[in-house]
């Protein structure tokens, strides 16, 4: 009732808007904003003018405006006539990279208290005008106007950020340039490039040329994945980024998820011994060997290889999720531990972590890494920790005098689906869905001067690009499914990272966040993006005089149809047209709508799962059987259990059977990580409708993040297929 009560209100507001023409959707929201009489508007006679220092500022508004308008206006350095007036003051405006924006009937005014409010300015002046400012092409039969406006802004945080990862799967340069342009539109200032893990090394070193010679493909010959960056494509990024106030922060990931560089060059391990580098994924046990003198020296010339690449006053060493039995087996790494008097093999992790943050500081430098670097072993030199497990763990970094960005899986990792609707896009699974809402919703410390916190920072992993091969590309065809697939995840939960991040929390309102989203759908896609359809909004729901259910809907995205079914079955383009009038349905189950952009762009049904709740003491629903998945003979049954296996610890696996004329029956059960088994259940049950449940018990001791478990466990129909049932898993206390 209360979620149904909150899409309510966004709906409501989206009548409003709806009602009454254009009305100011700015996202991120700004800190004031006074809307008046009047509106501004652009014709092919408007001028820019800006000092010769801003003058690429409005060069790039002039261009924006040319490539939807056709129109080549002229740009001067003298504010006297122009129509539209740009120009820095830092005492003005008082805070960086805030902004104050005028528009009035006859000029714009743009004040950057920096170059990086400048054109924070420049985007909430675009985000004014129609949709269509964005397009790449003239657009005709435009009224190019934009409401009359006094605004003053500024980012209440000075980290705001995405992570992409184009280690898992190499993403070009075009594609990272789009996505610095969409950051860049919702005012997000830094890039994380997660530029190295176990599946690929994706920066050239000059020094170092088997990196990406080797460590940049898996595969046979044949059929080869993977690419890198050259150090001129970084020069191009990094100046694309720069225009947009984007500080691009290089990822060099050790002591773990450091194979691809083991691969290239065997004798940075502990063992010396050859791999190959994965296609499917997984985090090596292979460790950079920190006990040897030439590992320390390749890290250290990595490491100033990227910093003479990267002006960031950021280096990003990762980290995380070191598994140290390499460590506690290498002589070298155990007489390291000796003389540094060290008593536990984490501790060597510390070591590395400070030696290097020590480096770092002496070139101006800041080491960044998961909290993993301050919570194994001492570092004393001061670092940021990604807090990526909880919002809480925010707490470990003060008593080091260190610094937290706010990055945690429970809110900020896009590579979650949106919802656990079946027919979701395949993605990460080893958590529950991130909904819109919740991403809006995560928890943040208003900055201050003193605080812990310096920001927040979504993350996109491309790992699942590498569980299979249902997201790889075919590269002879031309293919861009990366591309809309991260797209696809991106929007429109960045646009929650914006608001989270810019704005204080006390100030975010739900219902007025999703009626402003409402109106960038549109934006998003001129802007030449994907983005995730969201179901159509289901305004109430009334029980009829014969049990009978009404529902009434309201459209997510301005000017999209809705399609429905009521026998239970999923919408399709060419399924019954909602004309607002209540659609009669016999159960919420037999209810579906969708949302209908155009015949290509859909959402997912408005989806009710039926009500499992007398089963919940048995875990999660994992999956159901229905007579297509009995055999006639004992075959194995294949289950996919990402996402309900969470951690370490014993779990107990529970086939509840409901109905059918047909026993099943069960045999041994084994639990899988990937190809590696990790336990066998042995038994053997008949069940029959009406039955207890068949209950097995596995253990979990090498849990990873990412990876995909499957139970396995032999089953037929000895004297049919008549069977239904359920299957739950549940984490034991």
């Amino acid at each position: 009732m209360r979620r149904l009560l909150t899409l309510l209100t966004a709906f409501l507001l989206l009548a409003v808007v709806t009602a009454h023409g254009q009305r100011t959707a700015i996202v991120p929201q700004p800190v004031s904003l006074t809307e008046k009489p009047g509106e501004f508007t652009l014709t092919q006679r408007t001028t820019i003018s800006a000092p010769a220092d801003l003058a690429r500022y409005a060069e790039y508004l002039r261009d924006r405006i040319d490539a939807a308008t056709g129109w080549q206006l002229a740009v001067s350095k003298s504010n006297a006539k122009a129509d539209i007036r740009l120009s820095v003051d830092s005492a003005k405006v008082g805070r960086a990279e805030g902004y104050t924006l005028d528009v009035t009937p006859t000029t714009v005014t743009i004040t950057g208290a920096d170059a990086g409010g400048l054109y924070y300015g420049i985007q909430t002046l675009l985000q004014l005008f129609p949709e269509q400012i964005y397009a790449d092409a003239p657009q005709r039969g435009v009224k190019w106007t934009a409401p009359c406006v006094s605004i003053f802004d500024a980012p209440e945080r000075p980290w705001r950020g995405m992570m992409l990862d184009v280690a898992r799967y190499f993403h070009d340069v075009d594609y990272v340039k789009h996505f610095i342009d969409m950051m860049a539109m919702y005012k997000l200032n830094k890039l994380q490039f997660h530029l190295i893990d176990d599946s690929g090394w994706r920066l050239e070193s000059k020094r170092y040329p088997r990196l990406t010679e080797v460590g940049a493909y898996a595969g046979p010959e044949h059929n080869k994945l993977g690419g890198f960056y050259t150090q001129d494509d970084i020069r191009e990024i990094l100046d694309y980024a720069s225009l947009r106030n984007v500080e691009v922060i290089p990822e060099i990931e050790f002591p773990a998820h450091i194979l691809s560089a083991v691969v290239a060059y065997p004798w940075l391990s502990c063992t010396g011994l050859q791999h190959e580098l994965p296609r499917q994924h997984f985090i090596s046990r292979d460790l950079i060997c920190v006990g040897k003198d030439s590992s320390i020296k390749f890290l250290t010339d990595i490491l100033e290889e990227t910093m003479e690449l990267f002006p960031s006053k950021y280096i990003n060493i990762g980290g995380d999720e070191a598994v140290y039995s390499r460590w506690e087996e290498c002589a070298d790494c155990q007489a390291l531990m000796k003389r540094e008097g060290l008593s536990k093999v984490s501790e060597l992790q510390g070591w590395l972590t400070d030696s290097v943050a020590r480096m770092m500081a002496r070139h101006d430098r800041t080491v960044i890494g998961w909290e993993e670097i301050i919570t194994r072993g001492d570092v004393s030199t001061p670092v940021v920790a990604l807090i990526w497990h909880n919002v809480d763990d925010s707490t470990l970094v003060a008593p080091g005098g260190h610094k937290a960005i706010l990055t945690p899986a429970t809110h900020m990792y896009l590579d979650f689906p949106e919802s656990s609707t079946p027919g979701e896009i395949k993605a990460a699974g080893w958590m529950p869905p991130i909904s819109l809402e919740r991403a809006y919703s995560m928890p943040v410390n208003d900055y201050s001067d003193s605080s812990s916190v310096i920001g927040v920072m979504g993350c996109l992993w491309s790992d699942q690009f590498i569980h299979g091969t249902v997201l790889q590309e075919l590269p002879h065809l031309n293919e861009n499914r990366s591309e809309k697939y991260i797209d696809y995840l991106t929007f429109p939960r960045l646009l929650a990272v914006s608001e989270v991040a810019w704005g204080r929390e006390k100030d975010r309102d739900y219902a007025d966040f999703v009626s402003r989203v409402g109106q960038h759908y549109a934006r998003i896609n001129r802007k030449g993006a994907g983005y995730r359809v969201p179901e159509p909004v289901v305004t109430s729901i009334d029980t009829l005089a014969d049990g009978r259910l009404a529902f009434t809907l309201a459209p997510s995205v301005p000017g999209s149809q809705i399609r429905y079914t009521t026998d239970g079955t999923y919408p399709t383009v060419h399924s019954a047209l909602y004309d607002g009038k209540p659609v009669i349905a016999d159960s919420r189950t037999d209810f579906h709508a969708i949302t209908v952009v155009n015949p290509k762009q859909v959402s997912l049904p408005v989806y009710y799962a039926p009500d499992y709740s007398a089963y919940e003491k048995y875990g999660k629903l994992t999956a159901e059987w229905a007579p297509l998945q009995v055999q006639p003979k004992q075959a194995p049954w294949r289950i996919d259990a990402t996402g309900k296996i969470s951690g370490n610890g014993t779990y107990e696996i529970a086939f509840v059977p409901l109905k059918g004329a047909s026993p099943l029956q069960l045999g041994d059960l084994r639990l899988m990580k990937r190809d590696e088994q990790l336990d066998l259940a042995s038994g053997k049950h008949t069940l029959k409708a009406g039955d207890a449940p068949a209950v097995y018990t596995v253990k979990v001791d090498s849990f990873e993040a990412g990876t995909p478990f499957t139970v396995v466990v032999d089953q037929y129909g000895p004297s049919g297929n008549d069977s239904h049932g359920l299957i739950f898993i549940r984490r034991l206390p």
